[in-house]
């Protein structure tokens, strides 16, 4: 194994154990329909790096498995919550060199209507709410997570990622 595997092995792991630590540090509002997942900041992470996208989805997964175990959550939400991660993540990677005055604002949307549309079918099929009040309180929160701490880990990470990784 190279170095440069273990590298990414290793940051995957790392992203996927914050992922999961944020989750049930902030539990009390890291599930629900109403939900602010602080978690959730970390999807500005595969713009500057592409370990973090299955590091987000695995540590959604377990965050998931976890919540569900612990009656937070709903057992679909292992499924839909991953996959809508995942493909937030990976569209995120993509659109990385989309940065408006150095702000991957493009990039940031994609958790945000993933996790709405995704989330809030979700909740809508098990709880019965309207399906436009679920996507809403989910895109609030996911919008509030993604940009008010997404924007500044995205800062912190641009200045941290230029001096270490390149």
């Amino acid at each position: 194994m190279n170095k440069t595997t273990v590298r990414s092995l290793t940051m995957g792991a790392v992203i996927a154990a914050l992922y999961t630590a944020f989750t049930f540090a902030f539990s009390f509002m890291s599930f629900g329909a109403i939900q602010f997942r602080v978690a959730e900041a970390l999807c500005v992470l595969p713009v500057f790096f592409p370990p973090a996208v299955p590091g987000l989805a695995v540590g959604c997964l377990i965050s998931n498995v976890i919540g569900v175990s612990m009656g937070l959550s709903f057992p679909a939400d292992i499924v839909v919550g991953t996959l809508a991660t995942l493909f937030a993540a990976l569209l995120t990677r993509k659109t990385r060199g989309v940065i408006v005055k150095g702000l991957p604002l493009l990039s940031l949307s994609f958790p945000v209507i993933f996790n709405a549309i995704f989330v809030g079918a979700e909740l809508t099929y098990f709880l019965g709410d309207p399906f436009y009040m679920n996507v809403l309180w989910v895109g609030l929160g996911e919008l509030a997570v993604c940009y008010g701490l997404g924007i500044p880990l995205a800062i912190a990470t641009n200045k941290i990622s230029a001096k270490f990784f390149q």
